[in-house]
């Protein structure tokens, strides 16, 4: 049975059962994340098609982040005060027409377009979904909080990789698929009602911000290192990751960058699944250290070059940032009361987003500067140098 915190919040849901409500949040979180993984196997495409640098790449992907950013600074705790149901509407729109500039693109500016657009719905969407998922179910809504983006990011890379590879019009087909499940998605949250009580939401909680509440931030800053690091390594593969896997590989099959993604992704999906009964410490502590060895293990398949080694320490990679990324969640989950839920995932994914976009972009620089090789080199002796402390501080703690 779904647990509440709020004695006076309204029922989960109108006409969805309170464990129907639940599933339909998680596939919506589903398809946010594969809507933003989708467009990494198309990047070649384009590439090919519209003659632009490995920079203007990770400038177009960064341009994602940095909208889903300010949307949390900006919006991260409105459904806090304005209802997690209407929030989410709004969000799935934005959404749609994202998707709509994504079929219609035939430039770097509607590239830019849509991404931006993309950002700023996911931002929205992704603190009123951790929170909504957590008012429904701490206990399962924690658990769909971290396997639910994992398996979202696997379907959108792996699923725009084949289509690439065997359907005709790739890059209007993805969209395609894209838009009629965000069009279901929206109809079925016509039918959930809101978790919360609206109240009055004060202008100055638009001022950007980071509004953690003073009893996580603690917590935060414990698991910020390791947070950094995973976050990091995800954006990386996910604007350069096909790029890397064609140059270690010398395969130019679509499929392959997508199933490279797929790799860091499913795999943390997994090792979610495998640590959500051991204490959040643990979890935190093993993932830091898997992490670290799938990044040493990916370098050794750099240098060599070996795909073999890429993949197989992609893989390790993968249930370490599962892993950890549990951990931190649950960590945080219990922390803040239903009122200021939405404000600390915001904050937290905010952080995370900012590990995301950054370092993605300096690589992206760094590849102009040094080549692809060089800068993925440095930039994985960069991470596994952050896992280190990351390690060293939660023995410490």
């Amino acid at each position: 049975m779904a647990t509440h915190d709020h004695p006076h919040a309204p029922a989960p849901a109108r006409h969805w059962g309170p464990q129907a409500a639940l599933w339909l949040l998680a596939s919506i979180v589903v398809s946010f994340l594969a809507a933003s993984s989708a467009p990494s196997p198309l990047y070649a495409l384009y590439r090919e098609a519209w003659g632009f640098s490995a920079l203007t790449l990770t400038l177009v992907f960064a341009s994602y982040a940095v909208a889903l950013l300010g949307a949390l600074l900006v919006l991260g705790s409105w459904s806090d005060y304005r209802g997690r149901r209407s929030v989410l509407i709004g969000a799935l729109v934005l959404e749609m027409g994202a998707t709509v500039l994504f079929w219609c693109a035939d430039s770097v500016p509607w590239l830019l377009a849509a991404r931006v657009l993309q950002g700023l719905a996911t931002g929205i969407a992704t603190s009123t979904l951790s929170a909504a998922l957590i008012d429904l179910d701490r206990d399962r809504g924690a658990l769909l909080n971290s396997v639910a983006p994992m398996v979202g990011m696997a379907l959108g890379s792996l699923g725009s990789s084949l289509l690439v590879q065997f359907a005709p019009a790739p890059t209007q087909r993805v969209f395609e698929c894209l838009l009629a499940v965000f069009a279901l998605q929206t109809l079925a949250t016509l039918a959930l009602s809101e978790t919360v009580t609206r109240r009055h939401m004060p202008w100055r909680m638009l001022w950007p911000r980071i509004a953690l509440p003073a009893q996580a931030r603690p917590t935060l800053l414990r698991i910020l290192p390791v947070n950094t690091a995973q976050w990091a390594l995800g954006g990386f593969y996910l604007s350069l990751g096909p790029s890397l896997a064609r140059l270690v590989t010398g395969s130019h099959q679509p499929v392959v960058g997508g199933t490279l993604i797929a790799c860091l992704v499913l795999t943390g999906a997994v090792a979610i699944l495998l640590v959500r009964r051991q204490p959040a410490h643990t979890a935190l502590l093993g993932g830091t250290m898997a992490l670290g060895l799938g990044l040493a293990i990916t370098l050794v398949g750099m240098v060599l070059p070996s795909g073999a080694a890429l993949f197989g320490g992609t893989v390790v990679a993968g249930l370490g940032f599962g892993a950890a990324f549990n951990g931190s969640v649950r960590s945080l989950v219990s922390l803040a009361p239903p009122e200021e839920r939405g404000a600390l995932m915001a904050g937290f994914f905010s952080l995370s987003y900012l590990a995301f976009s950054v370092p993605a972009v300096l690589a992206g620089l760094a590849v102009g500067v040094f080549g692809l090789a060089a800068a993925a080199l440095g930039f994985g002796l960069a991470l596994l140098a952050l896992c280190g402390i990351a390690g060293v501080l939660m023995l410490r703690g």
